[in-house]
């Protein structure tokens, strides 16, 4: 089974609205050819209204959402009106929301939830951070936070996502993980949704690597046989460098 190439834009809290729509433009103008690639992007949620008007072939998601339907939650966005906005997806379990807003991995297993619910795609993040690494505990870590909040998923929910590989230690780091540790990673992922679903399934699921990939070394990771893309961040604010790592199959 072939896995879907996708090239996700994480912008994080920058740019402001009409930095943004410009963005949007360009890549939409050079991505047209781009076809076995899906693009991905995740503006703040601000943006997301204006942002899905000139999406064109683009997904369009959130960076975050708070799982309850509505009520008395002071600053929150619900899903509903995420999905109103235009999202078709949203990144659940990134490591700065875990790092700095202390998301326990029950919350995070409630956001997973309340994504299927409502039918919204979800990019799955997981990695582990400097001290677990040079620990050399990494593979429990990681496959610790995939079973508290996704394995519980059945067949046909797990199928709906896609899982983001962030080693933390090498985001924003300048560090990068090796063509050999990412793919170690990534195969050790594939290989826990076997034991926990099936080959097949893991076969289908699009697993993309997370930690300061950018236009000089995308090449080099995508060329792993178990990296499906990437989870961008700094490289996803400039429409070349973003095209330049789409381009990178």
């Amino acid at each position: 089974m072939t896995r879907k190439k996708i090239v996700a834009g994480n912008w994080k809290m920058n740019l402001q609205l009409n930095d943004a729509i410009q963005l949007i433009d360009e890549i939409v103008d050079n991505s047209k050819d781009l076809s076995a690639v899906e693009l991905m992007v995740f503006p703040p949620a601000l943006f997301l209204l204006e942002i899905a008007k000139i999406k064109n072939q683009l997904t369009v998601g959130t960076q975050n959402f708070y799982p309850k339907e509505s009520g008395a939650f002071t600053g929150e966005i619900s899903i509903t009106q995420i999905k109103k906005c235009g999202a078709s997806h949203v990144l659940i379990g990134h490591s700065e929301r875990r790092e700095i807003f202390h998301e326990s991995e029950e919350l995070i297993k409630q956001k997973v939830d309340a994504a299927i619910s409502h039918e919204i795609g979800i990019v799955f993040c997981c990695g582990e951070p400097l001290h677990i690494r040079e620990n050399e505990t990494q593979s429990s870590y990681v496959k610790q936070q995939l079973i508290d909040s996704l394995f519980h998923l059945s067949d046909a929910e797990i199928q709906t996502c896609v899982i983001a590989y962030e080693p933390i230690w090498a985001i924003g780091t300048g560090r990068t993980a090796s063509v050999d540790e990412a793919e170690e990673m990534h195969c050790a992922i594939r290989s826990w949704i076997t034991e926990f679903y099936s080959s097949e399934i893991a076969n289908s699921i699009s697993i993309l690597y997370g930690g300061s990939c950018n236009a000089s070394n995308a090449k080099e990771l995508f060329s792993c046989q178990n990296v499906d893309g990437g989870l961008i961040g700094g490289a996803s604010l400039q429409a070349e460098s973003f095209i330049t790592i789409a381009r990178s199959f």
